[in-house]
Parts: structure tokens; C-alpha cells; sequence
């Protein structure tokens, strides 16, 4: 065994109601693309190989369904049934480890990784404690309330770091440290409740992708995103202005189109479309509708981006490929970039756009027309 014989057992605090998640469930069953928080947490313990022992605590009404999908992965696992808090439904699992180590980790942290798993039991078997945390990047200040009014009254970063789970501690130093807790008492995690009691704990390295899903935007963030692909060829004409990504390029020929005809934002915007399941731009904007003749793409666009956004989902970056022999665009490409991630509401560095040449090759290479593919992908920001 990878703890070199020593007996590890894992609390699972799957207590939680969803209540700040607005579920109407428990968050940990919510689907994540064909599994459950509660699955792809519990898979990386499995898969760490280092748990001889399974506690999850959970409230009696979700016992079943838990012991259905632990059952599904291998495991028979024991149920405490959780307190009104933290500290209550941790102990409860607590008392029923028989392991030597003990590790205590947070249900909604799925993203757990089975290097940080053996790193923290490793430190809890040589130091009695391995807590995963990662260093502070935000400035962190203390408060003052004044009032209704909050005061900051100072602020630090040097040395401050934030405390994740999993938490791996000597079981009997764990057990003796719940046992001196007092009823007024008020720990966040074990980590507080064992420096009180016992002693200094083992820092671990941690990571920024163990995070903890409590709130409904950030199950979209857990991997609700969506990938769209969009292609478009316009032909070049003599009297026609050439635009691409909303930006006037000098050219002794334009894009033939019932609108402006810029090749690029009309592929982007059914990249857009494409990544929502919403159709294309021939659906919300036909070439029969005189309403459109001659209309700039940047207003196509901004209609698009409002379509995407009541449908619930954010762009999160743009890609883009321009098929062009003629004009040279890459003295343009920035300009360009810096028009569309204006009106996308992105980062500049989020819009990504070259250019190529067909080497003579085909409508494009006789300079007959402009093609673009282009790519995006898209974040769910709520349930639909």
C-alpha cells in the first residue's frame, strides 16, 4: 500500500442541504455532464488508492441514493448522519474511523486530485497533520462593523494562505481534539479546531482547481462549456467596401452580401449560435428581409450576443482562421482583435484571429472570394 501499511480512513462531509446553491436538492447530485459531484469526488479517493476506509456523512433522507452511487463505484461505505454543523457532522463521522490516518474532505470539492490525496495522508503518517491550502493571491483584510457599515482595518497577503480540503490528521490526536472542543467553540474546518488543541499543522501544496462548488454559477464553472464552430465565403466584387471584424480594410474589392458581408463576424457569430444550439445567422437574419440589406454586422452581432446571453450561456474566447490571398491582413489583426472583443464584452487575449493565403489554391487562392472558420467556446451560466 502506498501508506505503507498504515490503515486510512476518509470522512466525506456530504451533510449540506444546497440551500445557497438553489438546487432544491443537494448540490453533490446535481448532474456534471453524466456524473455527480459526489461521484467524481468520491472516484479520486478510490483511484488514489491510499482510502481503506469510507465515512460519509450525510442527512438521513440522502443515505440511499449516496449508498447507491458509492455502491457503483466499489464501495460499501459507513453513514454518519450530519449535525446542524460542520464540526458536529465531522465528528460523527469521526468516532466511526478506525483508520490510523484520518482524512476529512469536502463533498463539493470533486476537482480533488490523487497527488494532493497522498500528499496530505503522507504528511499526516510523518508530521499528525497534511492540510491542503494554496497561497493567497487576493489581498486579505480585517474588518470592522460600525453600524451597517463595514470598516477595513488592515490588510495583509505576506504569508496568508487558503485553506482547502482534504485535511489528514493522526485519528487519535483528531478524536482527542473533538473530545476538548467547547460548546462555544467555532471552527470552519479541522484544521482551526487541531492547531487550538493539539498542535501546528503540516501545510500541503494545494490547488487553484480544488475548488469548492457552493453557489449556482459556480457548477458552470465545474464544466458546463460548450464548444461552436462557424464557416463563411463571400465573393469579392469591384464598388464593394471590405470589411472584416467590423474594421474598413483598403482594398480594390469588397465582399458581395445583403448586409455589410463581413466574412469574419458572420462565422463567429455562427460559431456563437452553433456552440448554443440556436441555429444560424441565415435563420435569425435572412437575406430576404430588407430590414437587414446594407446593416452593419457589428449591430448582427450585438443581437447575437444578446441571444446568447438570455439563453443563459457567456463566451469565453473567440478563434478565428481569415482565407484570404489578397489584401495582406496581418498589418490589421490587431485592430481587428481590439474591435471584436469590444463588442463581445471579452479580454482582448480572448480573440484570437489569423490569416492565410491558399497558395493560389482554389476560390480563394484566384482571388475570387474570403473564407473564415472559426471557433468559440461557451460557458452555462444557469439552467435553462
Amino acid at each position: 500500500m502506498i501508506m505503507e501499511n498504515a490503515r486510512v480512513s476518509l470522512v466525506l462531509t456530504c451533510a449540506g442541504s444546497g440551500e445557497r446553491a438553489g438546487f432544491g436538492y443537494n448540490k453533490l447530485l446535481k448532474d456534471l455532464g453524466g456524473t455527480t459531484p459526489f461521484e467524481k469526488c468520491l472516484s479520486a479517493f478510490v483511484s488514489s488508492g491510499v482510502i481503506d476506509q469510507y465515512i460519509i456523512t450525510c442527512r438521513k433522507e440522502d443515505e440511499e441514493v449516496f449508498s447507491q452511487k458509492a455502491e457503483g463505484l466499489g464501495i460499501t461505505p459507513i453513514f454518519a448522519i450530519g449535525g446542524d454543523t460542520r464540526s458536529k457532522s465531522v465528528y460523527e463521522g469521526v468516532k466511526k474511523a478506525d483508520g490510523e490516518i484520518i482524512l476529512v474532505h469536502d463533498g463539493a470539492r470533486p476537482f480533488v486530485s490523487e497527488r494532493i490525496i497522498r500528499d496530505c495522508a503522507l504528511a499526516a503518517l510523518k508530521f499528525g497533520s497534511g492540510v491542503a491550502a494554496i497561497a493567497a493571491t487576493d489581498t486579505i483584510c480585517d474588518t470592522q462593523k460600525v453600524g451597517e457599515d463595514v470598516f477595513i482595518t488592515s490588510t495583509s497577503r505576506k504569508g496568508k494562505y487558503l485553506v482547502q480540503t482534504p485535511q489528514a490528521f493522526n485519528t487519535e490526536e483528531l478524536k482527542r481534539a473533538f473530545s476538548m472542543m467547547k460548546p462555544t467553540d467555532e471552527f470552519t474546518d479541522e484544521s482551526g479546531l487541531y492547531a487550538a488543541y493539539i498542535g501546528k499543522c503540516k501545510l500541503v501544496e494545494g490547488s487553484a482547481d480544488n475548488k469548492k462548488l457552493t453557489y449556482k454559477s459556480d457548477f458552470a464553472l465545474s464544466g458546463d462549456l460548450y464548444a461552436g464552430t462557424g464557416f463563411d465565403l463571400h465573393t469579392l466584387i469591384e464598388g464593394r467596401k471590405l470589411i472584416l471584424g467590423g474594421i474598413e480594410i483598403p482594398h480594390t474589392k469588397g465582399l458581395l452580401g445583403h448586409s455589410d458581408a463581413d466574412v469574419l463576424t458572420h462565422a463567429i457569430m455562427d460559431a456563437m449560435l452553433s456552440a448554443a444550439s440556436l441555429g444560424d445567422i441565415g435563420k435569425h437574419f435572412p437575406d430576404t428581409d430588407e430590414r437587414y440589406k446594407g446593416i452593419s454586422s457589428m449591430i448582427l452581432l450585438e443581437n447575437v450576443r444578446s441571444l446568447i446571453h438570455k439563453s443563459g450561456y457567456k463566451l469565453k474566447n473567440v478563434a478565428a482562421v481569415i482565407m484570404a490571398q489578397k489584401p495582406k491582413l496581418s498589418p490589421f489583426v490587431e485592430k481587428i482583435r481590439k474591435n471584436l472583443a469590444e463588442k463581445l464584452g471579452v479580454e482582448e487575449s480572448s480573440v484570437g484571429i489569423t490569416c492565410t493565403t491558399l497558395e493560389g489554391i482554389g476560390i480563394v487562392g484566384r482571388e475570387e472570394g474570403i473564407a473564415v472558420q472559426a471557433y468559440c467556446l461557451m460557458q452555462r451560466q444557469e439552467e435553462r
